[in-house]
């Protein structure tokens, strides 16, 4: 059965990078530990409509003060979904550059960490087209809050964490921008023809 994906717009920006986690993130296995918490319903997805860099940042900051008031059963995670006004890379950057130094001017780096995706996302020693960025591609640009005490427990249970980068690595080599898109539809409306 074909799963029907509504259309590439910012309008659908929290209800596509739902199902990007589901085709990709977990169904691509990208992240091993998604499963189980997709399954408790404790991944939040918040979209921060605001396109400045201030208001924006108001916004994340909201969303990291939320998942400190709350229980890491009811919510362990947070994709901060950012549709508008961060579409260009190099802009995302300074964006993640605010957000990390915010986590340190609130006193909670050490409790809670930041990984990054975004539609043209790129590894700062690979160039554009290397299929290895897709291991960081999603529909929009999201920053993905992690409590590191929660991630440091399931990396401590898991066999060889180090290993997951370099088999995603492998997965992005394999699937080539075909085998992505056919995971993940929404992505032949971004996919650059040349990855």
């Amino acid at each position: 059965m074909s799963q029907l994906y509504p259309p590439y717009t910012i309008a659908n920006a929290q209800e596509l990078t739902k199902l990007w986690v589901d085709a990709m993130v977990i169904g691509q296995n990208l992240c091993p530990f998604a499963a189980p918490e997709r399954s408790r319903g404790s991944i939040r997805y918040v979209v921060v409509q605001e396109q400045d860099l201030s208001a924006a940042m108001d916004g994340f900051l909201n969303e990291l003060l939320f998942l400190q008031k709350s229980p890491e059963e009811e919510a362990s995670t947070s994709l901060v979904i950012f549709p508008e006004g961060f579409e260009d890379f190099e802009v995302f950057l300074d964006l993640l550059d605010v957000a990390e130094d915010a986590l340190v001017q609130s006193g909670v780096e050490g409790l809670f960490q930041l990984a990054s995706f975004h539609p043209d996302y790129q590894f700062a020693d690979l160039p554009a087209e290397d299929i290895t960025n897709w291991t960081n591609r999603s529909p929009f640009p999201v920053l993905h809050i992690i409590r590191e005490g929660q991630m440091g427990r399931v990396l401590d249970s898991y066999k060889s964490p180090d290993e997951i980068p370099e088999r995603n690595v492998a997965l992005m080599e394999k699937l080539g921008a075909q085998g992505l898109i056919k995971c993940f539809p929404p992505f032949q409306d971004y996919i650059k023809s040349t990855a």
